[in-house]
Parts: C-alpha cells; structure tokens; sequence
C-alpha cells in the first residue's frame, strides 16, 4: 500500500475537532516560525492526562492510524494487536503513527540543550499560538525547537539549524 499524502492541515483539524491540548514541535513546528525546510510529518507533545490521551486516541482513530514500525511495511504494521487508547498512548510513551493525513509522531517531551526534559506544561508556558493554513494550534517557542534539534544532533537537524538560528 502507498504511503499516505502529507495533509497536516487535515489532521490538525481533526486534533483540535476532538479538543486535543497539543504543543506542535519538529519541522512542522519549525515552519510555522517562518522557516522553509520541507517537513513529511507531525511531531507533538500532548497534555499526557488520561482524558486528553483519550482524545488524542480518537482523532487518531478518526484518521485511520496504525503505528510506524522500523522494518515493517505499513500492512504488517496493520496487522500488529494494538488498541488505540489513552493507556496504549500512556504506556508507549513517544509513538510514531502512520495516518491517512501522513506520518504523526506522538512525543512524550522534548530534549533542551543539556539532554533534559521539556514537558508539554513548560513547552504550552514558552510557546503560543500560530495559524497553519486555516488551523490555529500552539506550537513551541522556537528556542525550544531550536534546543531539541541542537540535541538530537542528527544530520537532517544539524542542516536545520543555520535557518532557524536566523
């Protein structure tokens, strides 16, 4: 089966139709500070109490999703015993999900310059709101999306950098 369009604003909607609290992070979140980048998924951080777990699970059921497993096609993932829930969402902690708006990646907290954890309380404190497409969601500070790609050190986030520093 071909991987799914990237629609984010698609699943964004749906995320705020089932009243998700959410901070978007990653490349998604980068480009709603202005940066250019192209992104292919959504990276955020959600309120991790159960109610909202519990309206995170129904959006994401809403959109089709089945986790995102290394060396799996998106059909033998399908096939995985997973219920989709506030405890299934609780006990993996981070998550990535294939949608049918695109790849979604469920997070527990970001990383700041010095490997601690940022918590969605302090991410929704420093970060605000920002209008993508014709969605309004909150999304991190930039510092913050600087600091977890500063981080993971990984080569896409490195050549992310010299853009957001800007």
């Amino acid at each position: 089966m071909a991987e799914a369009e990237f629609e984010p604003a698609r699943a964004l909607e749906s995320l705020n139709r089932h009243g998700v609290e959410y901070v978007l992070v990653g490349g998604l979140g980068a480009r709603a500070h202005g940066a250019t980048r192209p992104t292919s998924d959504i990276d955020l951080v959600p309120n991790r109490d159960d109610d909202n777990l519990g309206r995170l699970a129904a959006a994401l059921l809403e959109l089709n999703a089945r986790l995102r497993v290394g060396g799996m096609t998106d059909d033998e993932a399908r096939q995985l015993p997973v219920q989709l829930d506030a405890e299934t969402l609780r006990s993996f902690g981070s998550s990535t999900w294939m949608t049918d708006a695109g790849p979604i990646d469920v997070l527990r907290d970001r990383r700041d310059r010095q490997g601690g954890d940022v918590a969605f309380d302090e991410l929704i404190l420093r970060g605000g709101d920002q209008q993508i497409g014709a969605v309004v969601v909150h999304v991190a500070a930039l510092d913050d999306i600087i600091a977890s790609k500063e981080h993971a050190d990984r080569e896409k986030d490195r050549e992310a950098l010299p853009e957001l520093r800007n």
